[in-house]
């Protein structure tokens, strides 16, 4: 009797009826992983990483019994997951934190704050826009995980502004930028996982969250002043809403889509500036803010802005394609393809072959966290060369020094995203998010118009962009594909979806509520937010729904 080696044996492809023969059924399996996630996280009230961990046992249990996975495959493929999730995942977050720590321990990025906070000739309203949506979009780009929100609202009530006011908007501006926000780690995860580029879904993105970002400040202006604040300066509100929705716009879809909040947010906070000096606001006595006793110089506000140029020109420079010089191409050399152990050639797709996905991938040298990181060491360079070294302090040690805090301090944040991302490999590769996906398609074209409800609801839950996309990244893409759907429309939309679910997630509302120094208040700041986070979802998924159908599909790229 002849045995059929060990690879034979041990193969599996994913069957969408592999519960009793019924797409429903096995779809309806598939979705146990994800709602003891939910409640895990919401009803046990457990902590974001033990709900992973939870629902990753349920979901290798669902594959093995359910979906007929072998055990050692499905180990296999959470292992393929958290490196993923490690490289480059939380990579390029912590690069992007550290970078941000960089500014914060040579004390320049005290003189940032300032220089947001000088602007507005003296009227608290405008002061309080800038900083929260233009200064607190350049947080999300580089630090993310609830920094803009603590930061920025300390800032607002440093300012004057009432606690709880401070609270809700730094909550609404921390809207806009989310999608792009830490190096646009959630588009990057989306395309890693799909397959789709992560520059195409970026592009559609940018066809969808400048739109929203067109009227958050205007809406900042009514949550700080009410309708006063809207008649008295909307001219301003709108310029720095259209020219930050417009550099968005610009760099999503023809520059470097990792840098879209860090152009855009400058973009906005520069046009501001300039129409600063040829308009003057008509600001109220009670709207005044105190004058900064200490003016700035010209050169402490450029060595304050040079990390982010310097990060813009690296960025820059690694997509430059010029003549005979192909940057993209050139640092794609030293790229680091495995085919996972034991798992490619045993995971095979429908028509027999092995599956891509079981094909691990990471440039190195063209990858955002690496670009960062060269970013940190070229500001490290300069602040050291720069001298006065009592009143900025930048020294080669106290810059390793703050990379291996950040790692330390966020060691609890990259055990979660690792977990989460081995989640839904498993889900992925046993074909649970695929029976999913195809069982949703049979709503046809509808599934468009409750897409960006998926990335809402995973951000509200998780308060994180990357997790939604990581739970429902691939579930967006095959129910697209089955519905007739362009994927990458949707897998944009449920990127899209998450930007306005940051604001009623838990973990932001608390994060706020602690910034402002008041604990516990984070089911008044709820009702105060919920209704913009379901009115701007609503706008969402009717434009997405619309870019659908032929009446908006001129809009995609």
């Amino acid at each position: 009797m002849t045995t059929a080696p060990p690879a034979v044996l041990a193969a599996f492809t994913p069957d969408v009826a592999a519960v009793g023969d019924s797409l429903a059924a096995t779809a309806l399996l598939g979705v146990v992983p994800l709602a003891a996630f939910f409640l895990l996280l919401m009803a046990a009230k457990r902590s974001a990483l033990q709900s992973a961990l939870g629902a990753l046992l349920v979901a290798l249990l669902v594959a093995v019994f359910g979906y007929g996975m072998p055990v050692r495959l499905g180990v296999l493929s959470a292992t393929q997951g958290a490196v993923f999730g490690l490289f480059p995942v939380m990579l390029i977050v912590v690069a992007a934190i550290w970078f941000y720590e960089l500014t914060v321990i040579s004390k320049r990025f005290e003189d940032l704050r300032r220089s947001f906070s000088a602007v507005g000739r003296g009227d608290l309203r405008i002061q309080a826009m800038l900083i929260a949506f233009c200064f607190g979009g350049l947080l999300e780009a580089l630090a993310g995980f609830g920094a803009p929100v603590a930061i920025t609202a300390a800032m607002l009530m440093a300012l004057g502004l009432p606690k709880l006011k401070s609270a809700v908007t730094v909550l609404l501006a921390n809207t806009a930028p989310v999608a792009f926000g830490a190096m646009a780690i959630p588009i990057t995860t989306a395309g890693n996982l799909t397959g789709i580029p992560a520059e195409d879904v970026a592009a559609v993105i940018g066809r969808q969250s400048p739109l929203l970002a067109l009227f958050v400040p205007l809406l900042l202006l009514f949550v700080v002043d009410g309708r006063r604040g809207v008649r008295q300066l909307w001219p301003i509100a709108l310029v720095t809403g259209f020219v930050f929705a417009l550099a968005q716009f610009w760099c999503a879809s023809h520059f470097a889509y990792e840098l879209t909040d860090v152009v855009a947010s400058l973009a906005g906070f520069a046009a501001a500036v300039l129409m600063l000096r040829f308009w003057v606001p008509k600001t109220p006595d009670d709207q005044r803010s105190q004058v900064d006793p200490e003016p700035l110089t010209p050169r402490r506000v450029t060595l304050a802005v040079l990390p982010y140029v310097l990060v813009i020109a690296i960025f820059g420079l690694a997509k430059l394609n010029v003549g005979g010089l192909d940057m993209p191409t050139l640092l794609g050399k030293l790229t680091l393809e495995l085919d996972w152990p034991g798992l490619y050639g045993n995971l095979l797709a429908a028509d027999g072959s092995p599956s891509g996905s079981a094909v691990y991938k990471l440039e190195v040298l063209g990858n955002p966290g690496t670009l960062l990181i060269i970013s940190g060491l070229l500001v490290m360079l300069v602040y050291g060369l720069a001298g006065d070294t009592d009143r900025y302090p930048m020294t080669a040690r106290a810059g390793l020094a703050a990379a291996g805090r950040t790692v330390k301090n966020m060691r609890t944040a990259i055990a979660t995203v690792a977990t989460v991302l081995a989640l839904g490999y498993v889900m992925n590769q046993s074909g649970q998010t695929v029976a999913i996906g195809t069982w949703l398609a049979a709503v046809g074209g509808l599934f468009a118009l409750f897409s960006p409800i998926l990335g809402w609801l995973g951000t509200a839950v998780t308060g994180s962009d990357t997790s939604a996309n990581a739970l429902f990244a691939t579930l967006q893409q095959t129910a697209g594909q089955g519905a007739g759907i362009d994927p990458t429309l949707l897998v944009a939309a449920n990127t899209s979806g998450g930007v306005v679910g940051k604001m009623v997630s838990p973990q932001n509302l608390t994060i706020a509520a602690t910034a402002v120094e008041q604990p516990g208040s984070e089911r008044v700041l709820l009702g105060r937010v919920a209704g913009y986070s379901v009115g701007m979802l609503a706008v969402l998924c009717v434009l997405v729904y619309l870019q659908s159908l032929p009446v908006l599909s001129w809009m995609l790229p």
